[in-house]
């Protein structure tokens, strides 16, 4: 007898359980409870009503990036050789910079997926992966990434350049090749 007493007991406190965590809305509006659903447009609205409006919000500037187009331009030009040997040597710097926007973009954004296969993706390094995509040649890699194919997203967005994204291309190509 103490058992089904016990049982009765444990059934009538998990109905109970359950019908407290219940999502009827009606049900529990009736019951002149005001439910944190029946407030959201409320919150909404006021948060619309006292949020910053975009003309006034202030964002820093940002320093632009250096690309390889640029130093073509530069070099072509030169009018002397002096000049020209000069801006050779400021090319040569640009290149590395350059890598390293690939690279910095690929750990701010790419190394996500590509660091552990996620969604197929082919892993940082990982040649055997890599080697049917660069066989593609880069000008695929390059419409992939910027684009979007299969799984990824379009990586080329109002912050990350076509030229960056280009980089980080070239980046993690060199570390499967």
């Amino acid at each position: 007898m103490k058992k089904s007493a016990l049982w009765a007991a444990f059934a009538v406190t998990i109905g109970l359980s359950m019908s407290a965590c219940s999502s009827d809305k009606e049900a529990k509006s009736e019951s002149g409870e005001v439910m944190a659903v029946d407030r959201v447009e409320a919150a909404a609205d006021l948060a619309r009503k006292n949020g910053p409006k975009a003309e006034d919000m202030v964002f820093e500037e940002t320093a632009p990036v250096a690309t390889a187009e640029a130093d073509m331009t530069a070099a072509v030009d030169a009018p002397d050789s002096a000049e020209a040997a000069s801006t050779e040597t400021a090319a040569a710097a640009p290149e590395v910079v350059a890598s390293n926007v690939g690279e910095q973009l690929y750990n701010k954004q790419c190394m996500a997926c590509h660091a552990t296969g996620l969604l197929n993706a082919p892993k940082y390094g990982d040649a055997a992966a890599w080697a049917p995509r660069i066989a593609k040649g880069k000008e695929t890699l390059y419409t992939h990434a910027a684009n979007g194919f299969n799984q990824m997203n379009a990586q080329v967005n109002a912050e990350v350049s076509e030229d960056q994204v280009h980089a980080a291309v070239d980046y993690m190509v060199a570390a499967a090749s």
